[in-house]
């Protein structure tokens, strides 16, 4: 990701709660020389520093077999809006985009019905995250629905080796400019601009 030094974010707290908060991610692997991508949601965990990604793919996914063969990418996006250069102080100036996102790398540990503590375990993390309250209908369900579910995903887990974080909030401009742009969107009907001129305001104090 192209990552000018003004926009970057590397605070690994700040990351990880903004993965957890837009946790739907675009899951992208490079299958037969090609990029590949699916959207699914993953569990976000972190422990000693390191970050680990759970989910998984319907086993009929082609994705499925680029796991482990390389390293897999999750982009995690959030809100973002055009900004109109009406916003600015001087005139000489033209639109652009403000948004936030972050990008997460590593190498796909394959999990599957063939591992049953280890699918089990991935299905039960999707579980806390997601629905905690489903446990007890998953626990009811018979073992022959259950077995025919769990074989047709592949389960995988990233330890991510490259965390990427950037927060294109016009920081490149002056603290006046930065004050009317958030207060632009901030004030929006649309609660998709308006969330990234909340979180402008949140990051200028």
């Amino acid at each position: 990701m192209y990552l000018p030094n003004a926009y970057r974010e590397d605070d690994l707290e700040t990351l990880v709660a903004f993965m957890r908060a837009n946790s739907f991610a675009s899951f992208v692997s490079v299958l037969d020389g090609q990029p590949y991508a699916s959207h699914i949601p993953l569990a976000i965990a972190v422990a000693n520093g390191v970050v680990t990604l759970t989910g998984h793919l319907a086993r009929q996914n082609p994705q499925c077999r680029a796991l482990g063969n390389g390293e897999s990418l999750a982009i995690f996006t959030g809100p973002h809006s055009y900004v109109s250069p009406s916003l600015y102080e001087a005139q000489e100036n033209v639109p652009t985009w403000n948004y936030i996102a972050v990008h997460a790398s590593g190498t796909p540990r394959t999990i599957v019905f063939d591992d049953p503590p280890a699918i089990h375990a991935m299905i039960e993390t999707m579980i806390d995250v997601y629905e905690p309250a489903y446990r007890t209908q998953w626990d009811s369900l018979s073992n022959k629905y259950r077995d025919g579910m769990l074989k047709g995903i592949v389960g995988f887990e990233i330890q991510v080796t490259r965390l990427e974080g950037k927060y294109k909030l016009s920081q490149n401009r002056s603290l006046v400019d930065q004050h009317r742009v958030a207060k632009s969107l901030a004030t929006s009907a649309d609660p998709v601009v308006a969330a990234t001129g909340i979180e402008m305001q949140r990051r200028m104090g």
